[in-house]
């Protein structure tokens, strides 16, 4: 079985497993084919991010109970479509990013500088 590597070079981490989150929930940002969205990008979601996405046409805040999906809030981590959070980026509103669960796929998308600066310390956590 291949391993999947991070924008680090390491073994891909888990990104979250509640919500269960991936194209394939299993809590890693894993691609493939069929991942058409490219979900690579494990990001920490923000009330800012989350408002910009849902006027972008794609709410994550809304709880979908037919999909088994619990709706996001700030603080949740989630693996997010590397062209939405290029997209965030470029507005300004980028959520952090956590790089040793964030697949190397981002690369093709956005340079390793742009997800640096967004980087999610463990410090934030506390706060």
């Amino acid at each position: 079985m291949k391993t999947d590597l991070n924008v680090l070079g390491g073994e891909l981490r888990s990104c979250c497993t509640q919500p269960l989150t991936g194209f394939y929930r299993d809590g890693q940002c894993r691609t493939g084919p069929e991942d058409t969205g490219t979900h690579v990008v494990c990001a920490i979601m923000t009330e800012e991010f989350l408002s910009f996405t849902r006027s972008k046409g794609n709410d994550l805040s809304t709880p979908i109970p037919y999909y088994n999906f619990p709706g996001l809030k700030p603080g949740d981590r989630w693996c997010l479509c590397v062209s939405r959070w290029r997209q965030a980026y470029l507005e300004g509103l980028a959520p952090p990013v956590v790089l040793e669960a964030t697949h190397k796929k981002a690369l093709e998308t956005v340079p390793f500088q742009w997800l640096l600066e967004y980087k999610h310390t463990h410090e934030e956590e506390s706060l």
